[in-house]
């Protein structure tokens, strides 16, 4: 299936991820208006959860402790109550500034022509998520998918318009033969791979890698990239997009490049 998300898309891409998590509160409206007013960046990274009201928040961690001045489980509070923590506490020069966790839907309005690449965190989010999905009508600009598997392909199955992203067991079974000179194990519901760029000190993208998954017709963004050598040889290597917490830096690099 031709994806509208891939129309037009072109090498290297500049993704944010969280919208720059080295700079910025992450996951945060803030980031991400500086990621794409400063630094032009042209794809959003992001993580989604569910509140106990069915509200899809944008947040990495399942627990509030590391990036807000909450704690415990995030799924047990209400959007009310979420909307009233510190999503910049612990960034002194962030901290009482007003800054929140988003809602993904706000997220999706406030920039409109905007690509995005979207993890669904948990199980118990899809039925939120899917029912925004239709509402929203906006799946033609986003990359959606999940580390696990079974999440993933619950995804599939009831997005089946979507173009998604492998999941951690699919990414495997495609990169590793690969790496071994062997033909992938391919999972034709996902197109996308979202792929560390090293794993354990071995190096998971190269050249060679980017030749197969043409092949196959998919596209690989690497994360999370904060190196100038590393981004410069990825890009050499043909990547597709790199997803960095330093959107700066990989702006200079593409602008020294032309891009």
């Amino acid at each position: 299936m031709k994806y509208a998300f891939l129309e037009g898309l072109q090498a290297p891409l500049h993704i944010s991820h969280r919208g720059g998590a080295a700079l910025y509160p992450e996951n945060t409206m803030y980031a991400f208006e500086q990621a794409v007013r400063v630094h032009g960046t042209q794809m959003l990274e992001l993580d989604v959860h569910a509140s106990a009201d069915g509200q899809i928040v944008v947040a990495h961690d399942d627990t509030l402790e590391r990036c807000t001045n909450g704690a415990g489980p995030l799924a047990a509070l209400r959007y009310a109550e979420l909307a009233k923590l510190d999503a910049g506490f612990h960034r002194p020069a962030f901290r009482g500034r007003g800054i929140t966790l988003p809602l993904l839907e706000t997220v999706l309005s406030t920039f409109p022509g905007l690509r995005i690449n979207v993890e669904v965190k948990t199980a118990a989010a899809v039925d939120p998520f899917v029912s925004l999905m239709r509402r929203a009508q906006c799946l033609e600009r986003l990359c959606i998918g999940s580390e696990h598997d079974a999440v993933a392909a619950d995804l599939a199955l009831r997005l089946p318009t979507a173009c998604l992203f492998y999941p951690r067991d699919a990414l495997a079974a495609f990169v590793l033969p690969t790496r071994a000179g062997e033909p992938p194990d391919d999972d034709p519901r996902y197109t996308v791979l979202d792929m560390p760029l090293r794993w354990e000190d071995v190096t998971l993208f190269d050249a060679e890698l980017a030749r197969v998954a043409k092949a196959y017709g998919k596209w690989i963004n690497v994360w999370t990239v904060d190196d100038e050598a590393d981004m410069r040889q990825a890009i050499a290597d043909g990547v597709g997009g790199i997803m960095t917490d330093r959107p700066d830096l990989l702006r200079a690099v593409l602008n020294s490049r032309g891009v």
